[in-house]
């Protein structure tokens, strides 16, 4: 697993890079959880055809993937965590982060649903590891776009420059770091 080191004003980020694996994803988080021992963890992945950077809201106790993962495997439904509750909620100020966002002129949205194939499983297994460790860690998912390159291939679909997606991580990051609180506003979509 590749992990890099940087600094965002004040905070300290250390990235971990995870497969599209169900067997592989969540035991390599948990590693790089216990090794770094981080404050606030945010995991990304990418949702092809979504225009916008998309924080997730809850994640699901299901794995149902409709085509297979990198490792051959195509889960269906079967649970994330065995006996695990239903859904997590993430612990961040998403639609505080969310707001931040809009306001640097990014294209965000809450989402209600990370689907059911890795993003969905990393993210529930996340979450599972921070509550059942008593971790006190707070925890979330950010979905992005392609990249213009990759929506070129595939002829034309919703894409996001890299630097607009880089600054959306840092915003969410900067807001975690600097609230725990969210705010009181309707939001959310489910796709």
């Amino acid at each position: 697993m590749r992990q890099l080191k940087r600094r965002i004003g004040d905070i300290e980020i250390h990235t971990a890079e995870l497969p599209t694996s169900y067997a592989k994803s969540a035991s390599l988080l948990d590693e790089a959880i216990d090794e770094v021992r981080p404050a606030i963890v945010l995991c990304v992945g990418q949702a092809g055809g979504r225009a916008e950077l998309c924080l997730e809201r809850v994640a699901i106790n299901v794995q149902d993937a409709r085509i297979r993962d990198n490792d051959g495997r195509q889960p269906i439904d079967r649970p994330v965590v065995k006996d695990g509750p239903a859904a997590y909620f993430a612990t961040l100020p998403i639609k505080a982060c969310v707001a931040a966002m809009r306001e640097a002129a990014l294209p965000a949205a809450v989402s209600n649903t990370a689907g059911t194939f890795v993003c969905n499983h990393i993210f529930y297994a996340l979450m599972d590891m921070l509550h059942r460790r008593r971790r006190p860690a707070r925890g979330g998912f950010l979905h992005i776009p392609y990249i213009p390159e990759q929506a070129s291939r595939l002829g034309g679909a919703p894409s996001m420059a890299l630097d607009d997606i880089v600054r959306g991580i840092e915003l969410v990051l900067e807001v975690s770091a600097s609230r725990v609180d969210d705010l009181a506003l309707a939001e959310g979509r489910v796709s």
